[in-house]
């Protein structure tokens, strides 16, 4: 009766339209104060020890980093290098959008971050272009969505501090997958926009062309070098690495580039501190709500219902992919991570899936719910910008869902292609 009481209050506070944070907080303090079994005050240390964690420190530093850089000139400077390889090709804007993408979120780490930098900018251009609105807004919120599976990775630093896993590498893991995902949106947007005619560029860019945006992009493009490299290197933690992102980054928008003024600062305090509270509001009451579960012993018995439907790998596996599918709908990427991983992570290794792998399984997985509705975060941020319908942009984006679904069967079942690189650092 406990679980009942405590999913049914979960349902019914999202259907009241509560923020995902406040619901799974609201939820746990009714079943706490139904059970009659443990403190009032159980809610409360929840929220203080879940974000009493040095890792996580990487979150909020990420977040400013991510907010710096997209003020500073730097997303700008990342498309023009990226149109220099492939302005001239069928496609060459959107697909240079994409690559876009792929290079800031090496940067942000978020999703919806990335959308909000590189939207801003893109869709007028490949709207002035001669490209359809619908189609340009899908490509950049579908392209956002490597914002979490290309490191650095907050959904990552998350998976790896509830799973006890080393954050640096689920960063590893993820670069691979992370390109791999973009292939798929790059092939889709290449097939569209044959058949639509969107040209490239009249104008084929020279190698010198290429030599010269990259060189103006030189600082940008040192960015996951540094950030990367370093923790790869051993150099320094991927905490330590989120300093150092916000360090350089200031370096690169006020000094490098001179884009990012004194006076742009406050706005991008505020604006990443904002960001900061809602994430760790919604990573402590997910976590108060997850020790719920596994005190009631949920984990356990989806554990059992899980196996006794199959013992087939493949099958569970897929009922696994079809269960974050579906959540990824309706909750946070964040809550979801903290509240499924130990639900899921037991069965995952009990059936042969090397925790890393199932990693990156759960988060490309629930990056395909950045553009799913009723949730999809980047659609909202997508529709922000073109001003579009949440409806149009989800019918438009619908062929992107499905190659990103595509993909994520080959990153699922084939996990050399996560795990290769991990194996390389021994």
């Amino acid at each position: 009766m406990t679980t009942t009481v405590l999913f049914a209050s979960f349902g019914l506070f999202l259907l009241l339209s509560v923020p995902i944070g406040i619901a799974l907080g609201l939820a746990t303090l009714v079943t706490i104060v139904y059970s009659g079994s443990l403190p009032l005050d159980f809610l409360a240390q929840g929220l203080v020890t879940s974000i009493d964690s040095f890792p996580l420190m990487a979150v909020p530093f990420f977040i400013l980093a991510g907010e710096i850089m997209s003020k500073g000139g730097i997303s700008e400077r990342l498309f023009r290098v990226a149109n220099a390889v492939v302005g001239d090709k069928t496609g060459g804007f959107a697909i240079a959008t994409i690559i876009t993408c792929m290079f800031f979120a090496a940067i942000s780490g978020s999703g919806p971050a990335t959308v909000a930098a590189i939207g801003g900018i893109m869709i007028p251009a490949m709207v002035r272009q001669g490209y359809d609105k619908k189609f340009a807004t899908a490509v950049v919120c579908a392209a956002g969505s490597l914002g979490v599976i290309i490191p650095p990775s907050i959904p990552m630093v998350i998976y790896g501090v509830v799973g006890s896993v080393s954050i640096g590498n689920m960063f590893i893991a993820g670069i691979v997958p992370g390109l791999f995902v973009a292939l798929g949106l790059i092939v889709w947007t290449y097939i569209y926009s044959r058949k639509k005619g969107y040209r490239g560029l009249a104008k084929k860019s020279s190698f010198k062309d290429f030599l010269h945006a990259t060189w103006d992009a030189k600082w940008a493009l040192l960015v996951p070098i540094i950030i990367l490299g370093g923790i790869y290197g051993g150099i320094f933690t991927p905490t330590e690495a989120a300093v150092i992102a916000v360090i350089y980054g200031l370096f690169a928008g006020a000094v490098f580039y001179r884009e990012l003024k004194m006076k742009d600062l406050p706005k991008v305090i505020v604006d990443s501190a904002l960001t900061t509270a809602t994430v760790l509001i919604i990573v402590g009451t997910a976590t108060a709500f997850g020790r719920l579960l596994t005190i009631e012993r949920i984990p356990n018995q989806i554990a059992s219902a899980l196996l006794s439907i199959s013992e087939n790998k493949i099958i569970i596996i897929l009922l696994i992919t079809l269960l974050l599918l579906i959540v990824g709908c309706f909750m946070d990427t964040l809550a979801a991570i903290i509240i499924l991983t130990p639900i899921l992570l037991p069965i995952a290794v009990n059936i042969g899936i090397d925790p890393i792998h199932f990693g990156i399984i759960m988060v490309v997985n629930l990056a395909i719910g950045f553009i799913t509705p009723p949730l999809g975060v980047n659609l909202f941020v997508g529709s922000g910008i073109s001003g579009l319908s949440i409806e149009a942009i989800s019918r438009a984006i619908l062929p992107f869902f499905v190659a990103m679904i595509i993909t994520l069967l080959i990153i699922t079942f084939i996990p050399e292609i996560s795990l290769y690189l991990v194996s390389l650092r021994g």
